[in-house]
């Protein structure tokens, strides 16, 4: 038996066989953990062993939607990967936005599982119900945009095309997949575009028609007419600039990163790379992801020099802080030119940047020379050498081959004192958020589930800002001390679990959303009957689902850490503190219901309904 909301079915893709199976999407197993990244997690968990290899024909590649995807709502035409990352050889997920989702959703499937792999390049197609392997040998090679191209041209123009670049070809474990071309939406983060690669999957275009069932879309729809004018109220900024409008505003808090993350303040840099000044110079349209009205894309034009008409998707505000002042670069028609460069060979721009943070420090510090980067002069800076050191890592070439690991083992192969500046949090590049700047932050992104991500908790913004009003915890109004910031953690890391297991936007909950309106659009979707317990329960056996995960892996509180630098550097500008995360990591196990090395135990796992995932002695029963 299916609930509404969902089409019932998921695909199975076995490329080694060549085989495709269909199977039922259980009621239960939605109500318990939704869809997107909840449902991921468990297909994960269930079809994994701590002997899972990244590259390994055993490692699957999950696809999922929620029951909101596709539907009336506004926000939830978005979708979910979920695989073992071959970064940071844990739980890996990226989510997806763009038109792609709700494709796969009206092609019949509500996720797809793809294991083992193929000898010969493939693409996969799923068309109304039906599945199908084809050959990809003209595409392999080419980058995101052109390969996208090429499949619009054999496969219709209103294909939907998810693809890797050649960085995801070589194995690259910052590697990406991007969706929608020119207007390119990317599953950033963990090094998913590797593990299609390794399957020599090059793409996965859906295309369907048939419309999603909703159980009250009446409901939906008034949803949506009461959150339209708040969402024109409150993300006009957002609308008119992007991601990047509140670029230098960060800069001013000590938020953005400068310097590799040891500069304290550059106000002139962050004022000549911010959204606003992007917006005013260089903006030529907007675009937006299916059934939204916020339209937070950039049509991007750059002006003059080597890069004078290049015109394509803007960067957002991570890139424009990761390629520009964490690079003390401040020219703004290089980072354009850095981010198409990412689309196109399928990059982490997060990732890629945080490298070559390090990589500049690394050859400022005399660990790495010319002989190492291949003639590269990898200064701060310098925006030529920023463009080479990109090609070089979506070409594998030279230092860009090891730069392509992922800042963690590029710092153990250079050796030295190299690991005391690599910003990373279990192997991932930390996200241009600091967590010397709000400390919902520093305990947010240790005790993620993909390693440094702010998006997990996503609370920096609901600090000493914006309020959520029926969230259930109280405002933050001072971003410097640990008082509530671990309850506020674990109650956002719970709704952000839903959320990308709906799947909504995240963005809209400064358009307005509240948790209030996202259960009743669940309820309006399945027919089912939610209230808030069931709601928040079910965020917190996602994320118990995903540590349960990494802890079968060893993950524990050893690794629930911050960067060294982050941890005992005081950068100044605008912040001068340290977070004090072992007295908020002490809270914020006793709220989760964990022991004092992060495992949950058989108490949390019993309340949860995830008895039979506890794993031997790691789970005390108290």
């Amino acid at each position: 038996m299916k609930a509404q909301g969902y089409i019932g079915k998921i695909g199975r893709i076995d490329l080694s066989g060549r085989t495709v199976e269909e199977q039922e999407l259980e009621e239960h197993t939605a109500r318990m953990f939704v869809g997107g990244s909840g449902l991921g997690a468990k297909f994960l968990f269930d079809e994994t062993d701590e002997h899972t290899e990244p590259f390994g024909e055993d490692n699957p590649l999950i696809f999922a939607t929620g029951p909101l995807t596709g539907s009336v709502l506004l926000n939830s035409n978005r979708f979910e990967a979920v695989t073992k990352s071959p970064l940071t050889g844990i739980f890996a997920e990226s989510s997806g936005g763009g038109y792609w989702g709700a494709t796969l959703k009206r092609a019949g499937y509500d996720a797809l599982i793809i294991r083992g792999k193929t000898d010969e390049p493939v693409y996969i197609v799923v068309q109304d119900g039906n599945i199908t392997i084809r050959e990809a040998r003209e595409l392999w090679g080419k980058d995101c945009f052109a390969a996208t191209e090429m499949l619009k041209q054999r496969e219709g123009k209103d294909a939907k095309v998810a693809v890797i670049g050649p960085a995801g070809e070589k194995l690259s474990r910052i590697a990406c997949i991007v969706t929608d071309g020119y207007h390119g939406r990317a599953l950033g983060r963990c090094g998913i575009g590797s593990v299609m690669g390794s399957k020599r999957i090059k793409a996965i275009v859906v295309k369907g028609t048939r419309p999603v069932e909703v159980a009250e879309r009446a409901i939906l729809q008034n949803i949506n007419k009461q959150m339209v004018p708040l969402i024109k109220a409150n993300m006009k900024g957002m609308t008119d600039a992007g991601t990047g409008s509140g670029l230098e505003f960060s800069e001013e808090l000590g938020n953005l990163p400068i310097r590799n993350w040891y500069q304290g303040s550059w106000k002139a840099g962050a004022v000549k790379t911010t959204g606003m000044t992007l917006a005013k110079t260089r903006l030529t349209g907007n675009y937006h992801c299916g059934n939204c009205i916020i339209s937070c894309g950039r049509v991007i034009s750059a002006q003059g020099g080597p890069y004078d008409g290049i015109e394509m998707a803007g960067p957002e505000y991570e890139t424009l802080g990761l390629f520009g002042t964490n690079l003390l670069n401040d020219d703004l028609d290089a980072i354009i030119k850095a981010n198409e460069l990412c689309n196109r060979y399928g990059l982490d721009t997060i990732s890629t940047g945080g490298v070559l943070g390090f990589a500049m420090e690394a050859y400022e510090r005399g660990l790495i020379d010319e002989k190492d980067t291949g003639g590269i002069a990898a200064e701060w800076g310098n925006s030529e050498s920023i463009i080479r050191l990109i090609e070089s890592i979506g070409e594998r070439k030279h230092i860009g081959w090891l730069l392509g690991e992922g800042v963690r083992r590029t710092a153990q192969k250079i050796g030295g004192n190299a690991t005391e500046f690599a910003a990373e949090i279990k192997g991932l590049e930390l996200p241009a958020h600091d967590g010397r700047a709000k400390f919902t932050a520093a305990i947010g992104m240790a005790t993620s589930n993909r390693g440094a991500c702010h998006l997990s908790g996503f609370t920096h913004d609901f600090e000493e800002g914006a309020v959520i009003d029926d969230l259930g915890t109280p405002a933050l109004t001072n971003r410097f001390t640990s008082a509530g910031k671990a309850e506020n953690v674990v109650q956002m890391q719970n709704l952000m679990g839903m959320m990308d297991s709906l799947v909504l936007c995240k963005f809209a909950l400064f358009g307005g959303l509240t948790v209030n309106p996202m259960i009743d659009a669940l309820n309006a979707a399945t027919g089912w009957d939610v209230d808030r317990e069931e709601f928040f329960t079910s965020g917190e056996r996602i994320f118990n689902l995903k540590r349960l995960y990494n802890t079968r892996l060893g993950i524990s509180r050893k690794d629930d850490v911050l960067p060294l630098r982050m941890a005992r550097h005081r950068r100044g500008g605008g912040t001068h503190e340290l977070a004090p995360l072992f007295e908020m990591l002490d809270e914020y196990y006793q709220l989760r219901g964990w022991d004092e090395f992060g495992f949950p135990t058989k108490k949390t796992l019993v309340k949860l309904s995830l008895s039979d995932y506890a794993l031997g002695g790691n789970h005390r029963d108290s």
